[in-house]
């Protein structure tokens, strides 16, 4: 019988890098928006559980069959620090007009009361940074989840206070398919500018 010994090694990341949404038209093109300005995002497991079974009998466990949580998906709230018409129309559908000679600021319209525009389904890669003891960036962490789904958006706003959006997404994975992957990549992808 083999005993193996061998001592755990972490890996230490930081910030949020980059958030790169990505979605896939019906002909197989993919179109990806990369974000650098979102400065959170939480990840909350969504689990269906089932109850503990017990057997007891004057005051003493006989026997129990434990309970169970099998994941269903993630819901994940991204916030951002700014807003970003392109990636609303993502998560919420709508659509956006262009709006003066270079299109700076356009025009976003939600979906319409009772539309059954509800955005589109995407595949979304986390970035965070991975230092060594140097205090240098050695890679980059890249968490991908599948089958994301965005929810329509609330916004408030406040005086002497940058509005600071936060968008609450659906990630499902279909039948056999893991609820997110980790990967280490040495360089963040690229992407042009908007203005390119």
């Amino acid at each position: 019988m083999a005993n193996t010994k061998k001592r755990a090694v972490g890996v230490a990341t930081i910030d949020v890098e980059l958030v790169v949404v990505r979605t896939k038209a019906k002909n197989g093109d993919t179109t990806e928006i990369a974000v650098d300005t979102a400065n959170k995002v939480e990840v909350e497991p969504q689990t269906e559980d089932t109850d503990a079974v017990k057997l007891v009998k004057k005051n003493k466990v006989i026997a129990q069959k434990l309970g169970t949580s099998i994941v269903t998906g993630n819901q994940i709230t991204l916030t951002d620090n700014v807003f970003i018409p392109e990636l609303v129309k993502i998560f919420q559908g709508g659509t956006i007009t262009p709006n003066g000679a270079d299109n700076k600021y356009p025009t976003y319209t939600p979906p319409v009361a009772g539309s059954t525009d509800k955005g589109e389904v995407f595949e979304m890669d986390i970035y965070s940074a991975v230092y060594d003891a140097a205090g240098l960036i050695d890679k980059y962490e890249k968490i991908t989840y599948p089958n994301c789904q965005g929810l329509p958006i609330s916004m408030s706003i406040e005086d002497g206070t940058f509005r600071v959006p936060e968008y609450t997404i659906n990630s499902a994975p279909k039948t056999g398919e893991a609820p997110y992957t980790i990967t280490y990549v040495d360089a963040l992808p690229e992407f042009t500018s908007a203005e390119a």
